[in-house]
């Protein structure tokens, strides 16, 4: 479809996700880990707006406090957006609105949701035709997170968790989400896993080369049971997390102690996840941690990936 107009807009929503389970291979010689994971996209939306425009921008708005993010060529949507005009060769340029949701430098995939959102908006926008296997391959090319953004479900990740097997899952699972004050580098806490693991060299087992998912979290997915998924939700960039920012401890023990089945730090973090049995179970524990003075959201998974709403 092509653009009729500096009138029209595009409106395509993206959802943040959750690393249910993540294990991080060794360091290797490129500077890169190869990743096992299983993706759970969340109710919780980037909400992408895309019109006609000669140059390339974007602004932000929404809940979530975006004054420290970048709106220059370096900000992910933009490299989205001219990365599809470059291959479709389209002249023009566009103007994105986000309004933001998921939390920044949560852990929780928002700039890949924004960057899947902006292709797939603009592939629509502009009328490049591209379609799902092309615009996955230009996904890849941004960054390890969006082509999970633009499939959603539930997925395993390899690779760099850019290389996505969808997987089977019944059902709803409920999370409470526990937003941080503070960001964390995705860098600065696989540079901490590294440390980490060369202090204690002689006291673990070395890291594998190709990590994979273990069975019984497919096995727990597939049965739609939060119960068994709680007893296998791991993340090996939690502990490296815990050391950059000590006080999810606290947080973690919080949700523990108020009911949660199970707990984690969300990727690279601050994000701390609490699995929980059902939406009553999810109001319940929203409550007593929002008592607390926690900033408390909560969500269901898995729903579905970039998506046009409207235009």
């Amino acid at each position: 479809m092509v653009a009729t107009g500096a009138s029209r807009v595009v409106h395509v929503r993206a959802p943040g996700k959750i690393n249910v389970f993540m294990k991080v291979g060794a360091l290797l010689d490129d500077g890169y880990h190869e990743v096992a994971t299983a993706y759970q996209a969340i109710s919780l939306y980037e909400e992408v707006h895309a019109r006609p425009a000669d140059d390339f921008s974007v602004r932000f708005s929404g809940p979530i406090d975006c004054s420290g993010l970048a709106t220059d060529g370096s900000n992910l949507a933009i490299r989205a957006a001219r990365l599809l005009a470059r291959v479709a060769d389209y002249r023009g340029g566009v103007a994105l609105e986000i309004e933001k949701h998921v939390p920044i430098a949560g852990g929780m995939g928002g700039g890949s949701a924004d960057a899947a959102a902006t292709l797939l908006a603009c592939d629509h926008l502009w009328g490049t035709g591209l379609g799902r296997d092309e615009l996955h391959s230009l996904a890849a090319e941004l960054g390890a997170d969006v082509p999970f953004a633009l499939m959603g479900g539930t997925a395993v990740g390899t690779g760099r968790g850019d290389q996505l097997s969808p997987a089977l899952a019944q059902g709803t699972f409920h999370w409470v989400l526990v937003l941080a004050d503070l960001g964390l580098s995705t860098p600065d806490v696989y540079a901490e896993l590294d440390r980490h693991r060369e202090r204690h060299v002689h006291d673990i087992a070395p890291a594998p080369i190709q990590p994979t998912v273990d069975v019984e979290v497919l096995q727990a997915l597939r049965a739609g049971d939060p119960h068994q998924l709680a007893e296998y939700l791991h993340n090996d960039l939690q502990a490296p997390a815990l050391h950059l920012a000590p006080e999810l401890a606290r947080t973690l023990e919080a949700g523990e102690r108020a009911g949660a089945l199970a707990s984690l730090v969300s990727g690279s973090g601050p994000t701390v996840a609490f699995l929980v049995a059902d939406a009553d179970a999810a109001l319940e524990l929203q409550v007593e941690l929002s008592a607390g003075g926690h900033q408390v959201i909560r969500a269901t998974g898995p729903v579905h990936g970039a998506r046009v709403v409207a235009g």
